[in-house]
Formats: structure tokens, sequence, C-alpha cells
């Protein structure tokens, strides 16, 4: 059960194994394998919801990255018929899925990582090895999926699109002092601009981050980030600093 996790509501939150990305300062880097155990099958899972209808208001899905699984559409639906709003996190790399489940209603609240500017995306996800060039958007790159996800929120979000219900939605952004700087956020606000609600988050460290070192930000920093990118959303704010 879930305060945090869908805004505005007593959710439940549903972790999923897969991941295409390899973030350096991941907090479910156990998620990452796609053949990972689960603790319990959709079956289960569905029964455990029918069980508390009237007491959760909305189920979160996360993961790993939850668009891996091409029959999530399917238990999406089964979950809806139940009378759950559904909140669905993703880091933008597999549009053509989100703009199903979007587009069909079977989606509420969209939360999709901005892991950094176009230039450091690459570093930030862990795939620097993996053909993307000076964050250029080639065709059918990762980083050209990332932003084909972006725009369609932006668009969706804004009720700009024949036939896709308008979606409530944010960006965010996990900010690590060893990955993020002025310049990162002075390029994230253009890209993002039109963006109805974008948080940054202030990275914590945990016994799963794959990687150490890592620290986040000093609160001043974290304040002149936020301004940077305030010009160009509608609502900034920043997450987990005291």
């Amino acid at each position: 059960m879930t305060l945090l996790d869908f805004p505005g509501k007593v959710a439940c939150t549903v972790f999923l194994s897969g991941c295409n990305f390899r973030c350096p300062f991941c907090h479910n880097s156990e998620l990452l394998d796609l053949d990972t155990p689960g603790v319990m099958d959709d079956e289960a899972l569905l029964k455990f919801l029918a069980g508390r209808r009237g007491i959760l208001e909305g189920v979160a899905f996360t993961g790993g990255e939850p668009l891996m699984r091409r029959e999530l559409p399917q238990l999406l639906a089964k979950i809806k018929e139940l009378g759950f709003p559904i909140k669905l996190d993703t880091n933008g790399a597999f549009p053509s899925l989100l703009k199903a489940v979007v587009s069909t209603g079977l989606v509420d609240y969209v939360a999709m990582d901005i892991k950094n500017s176009p230039e450091k995306y690459a570093q930030t996800c862990g795939l620097a090895e993996m053909g993307w060039a000076d964050g250029a958007a080639k065709p059918g790159s990762l980083l050209a999926k990332v932003e084909e996800s972006k725009n369609f929120l932006i668009a969706a979000g804004a009720g700009k699109l024949d036939g896709v219900p308008a979606i409530d939605y944010e960006f965010r952004t996990t900010t690590v002092a060893q990955l993020h700087d002025a310049a990162s956020f002075a390029a994230i606000g253009p890209w993002i601009q039109g963006a109805k609600r974008y948080f940054l988050q202030v990275f914590t460290d945990r016994d799963t981050v794959p990687f150490a070192g890592l620290s986040a930000p000093s609160d001043a920093q974290m304040r002149a980030y936020a301004d940077l990118v305030r010009p160009y959303a509608a609502d900034v704010q920043i997450r987990g600093m005291n």
C-alpha cells in the first residue's frame, strides 16, 4: 500500500521485473532481469485486488520497465474491470505500447522518467555502448523512442490528439550529483517545453543501487536546477528534499 506512488490516491504498487536500461542509480536493480521469479501471478493479483475494492483507490505499475511486458494491456483491462484507476511508470522507450494503453483508456496517469539531457542520456541510462552518438535522436534509436513518448504525453495531456483521451501525467528526473549539473537542466527545460508537471527527485542511496559512491546534489543546487526548468513546464517541484 502506498500514499505516494499514485498522486491523490491510496494505492498498491505492482513491481514488474525486466528493464532495458541499466541506470547506475537504480533503486530496483534486483528487478532488471526479465526472468526474475515472481511472488504473485496475474490470477493471484486480481484476487488480491478484488478483495480490496473499497479500500484501495488505485493500482500503480512500476518496475523494471512495465512496458517490456507485451501482455500488459490484457492485465490492465482486467484491473480496470474491477474498477481501479491505473498509474503507469515508464522510461519512455516503448512508445507504441504507451500509445496503445493510453489511447484505449487503460491508464489514467503516467509518470515518465526524463533521465537527463539528450547529450547525457546514454551515460545516465548505463547504455553508452549501445550506439547512442552525441545525444542524437537517430531514427529507431532508444533516444528517438524516448522523445516520441515525451512528445506523445505532452500532446495527449493537452487534449490535442484526436481519438486519444486526455491523460494526466508527469515527467521526473532522479537527480544525482555525479550525473547531473546546471547544464543538464538548462537543456532538459527546452526539451520538455509545454510539459504539464515536472519533478526533480533527490537521489537517495540504498543497498540495491548498483554503483557505490553516488550522492545527491545540495538543496541549493536542487532549487537552482528547478528554477532552470520552470520557464518551460507548468508545474515544477522537488521531491525528497527536507
